[in-house]
């Protein structure tokens, strides 16, 4: 009997010590870029906020082409492009759909539209799909290059959506402006949260809200490369053909699972002016911003969420590798995106430890025992219990700050639970990740495994609902 107290109570000690240190220097490394984040937003709280009123005027005249990949994505095609169409306050656009030759519903849905509104281009693959993301981008990308040339035609930059998106009225506009000045223009992204799948789908809200307002700025504040969303952003054609130069003729990886988060870096290694630009569209918060419905389910958010952590922290390190040498900014952004396998590993530790610790107290308890002391146990248990008991009230105190501020109060308080849902999908994800990353290493092709997609009933109450927080983003000279 005392063996097996012994074995509990070592488990237990040992896995949160573990655990503890490791929750230790994940939540300081987070407490930093609170730290710099604050601190620039002092620094910068007398400077005016970019706004729809103080957009400068563009320098030049030239078109703007949307890019759209699409497979198997006949249930939102339609929605998208008609309700784009009909918000975009633009002169000069046209919206590239891409389509596999297999994909016979999507085709239909996108010719139903292109046969009454020339501003649409529906693009087919030569092959069968589904391969990538990247390389239904490329098929389109030479599509435009074709336009060009046939019609003596400037295209003067390249927007990237997704087959879901709701577009913002003006956010043509604010390209259009801003690629003058930038080579990259990043919207914020805000998901929509779905009532009737709250925890899972609003867990994104919650993370991109913190990411796409605080994270994000505090990365390109430091110099450090800034990744697309892969939606929502716009690029000039110069630069993605620099790219193309140097792949022959393609500008996005067809090999990547995350062609977006590596083009973004690709970019700044070029030496690519990026700005994220959170636009004011009004006087009480709103900013111009992409909305979309992201997984309700957690088997969706599992494959989705797989595919981030396989492209960016897994099979991406190997791909994209470290920044220059003394990049310290974008060294540290770099590992911060490699550090989620490790998170999940001391995730779940924590948890085997909290659960083999309450094991241990009802062992003790009903063999009438005295539980082992936290302090005595290991001297600095109590210390680091103390510490990330702080680090995390500081952490979810962030979290409903940025949720609230981009969705109300209401959000902010749900915020709470889907910490604990994402960190459930974490846990599932891991395993599926790494499993994925040794199929790859053994051969496997990268192939475009997305989720299921849903369409907004009506977008126009989404996109009234979009506010948005953040430092101010300077007006460009």
């Amino acid at each position: 009997m005392l063996e097996s107290f012994w074995i509990i109570d070592g488990l237990a000690r040992e896995s949160l010590l573990f655990a503890g240190v490791g929750l230790f220097l994940g939540g300081i490394d987070d407490l930093l870029v609170d730290l710099v984040f604050i601190v620039r937003r002092i620094r910068h709280c007398a400077r005016p906020r970019l706004t729809l009123a103080t957009l400068p005027p563009p320098r030049c005249i030239g078109a703007i082409a949307v890019f759209v990949a699409a497979w198997d994505e006949v249930s939102v095609i339609g929605g998208m492009l008609s309700t784009a169409l009909d918000r975009y306050r633009h002169d000069d656009y046209r919206i590239y759909v891409g389509v596999y030759p297999n994909d016979r519903g999507t085709i239909d849905a996108v010719a139903a539209i292109a046969e009454h509104d020339g501003r649409v281009r529906i693009v087919i693959g030569p092959r069968d799909g589904p391969t990538t993301k990247a390389d239904c981008l490329n098929t389109v990308w030479h599509a435009l290059g074709r336009d060009d040339a046939r019609e003596h035609r400037h295209t003067k930059a390249i927007v990237l959506h997704d087959a879901e998106d709701v577009v913002h009225p003006q956010e043509l506009r604010v390209f259009d402006c801003l690629i003058d000045r930038y080579d990259v223009v990043q919207l914020p992204v805000l998901p929509l949260v779905h009532h009737g799948a709250r925890l899972v789908s609003g867990h994104y809200a919650d993370e991109f809200a913190e990411s796409h307002a605080k994270q994000i700025v505090v990365r390109t504040a430091l110099g450090a490369g800034m990744p697309l969303a892969g939606t929502g952003c716009a690029i000039a054609p110069d630069m993605l053909a620099r790219i193309a130069f140097a792949r022959g003729g393609n500008p996005f990886d067809a090999t990547s699972l995350t062609e977006d988060y590596e083009l973004g870096l690709r970019l700044a290694e070029l030496g690519a002016r990026c700005i994220f630009a959170r636009v004011a569209a009004d006087d009480v918060g709103a900013v111009v911003a992409v909305r979309a419905y992201f997984p309700g389910t957690i088997r969706e958010s599992v494959r989705q969420k797989t595919r981030w952590m396989n492209g960016i922290a897994l099979a991406g390190w190997d791909r994209t590798g470290w920044a220059r040498p003394r990049a310290f900014a974008d060294h540290w952004m770099r590992m911060r995106d490699r550090r989620a396998p490790l998170a999940v590993v001391i995730l779940a530790v924590a948890y085997v430890g909290m659960l083999a610790w309450a094991l241990s107290m009802a062992a003790h308890h009903f063999a009438g025992q005295a539980m082992p002391a936290l302090d005595r146990s290991h001297p600095i248990a109590l210390w680091l219990f103390i510490a990330n008991a702080v680090l995390l009230a500081w952490r979810l105190g962030s979290r409903m700050v940025f949720t609230g501020r981009s969705y109300g109060v209401g959000e902010a308080f749900w915020a709470l639970p889907r910490f604990i849902v994402g960190n459930c999908v974490s846990l599932l994800v891991a395993p599926c990740a790494v499993a994925r990353y040794i199929a790859m290493l053994r051969g496997a092709a990268p192939v475009w495994d997305k989720t299921r997609h849903e369409f907004p009933d009506a977008p126009a109450a989404s996109i009234s609902a979009c506010h948005g927080f953040g430092p101010s983003v300077p007006a460009p000279g």
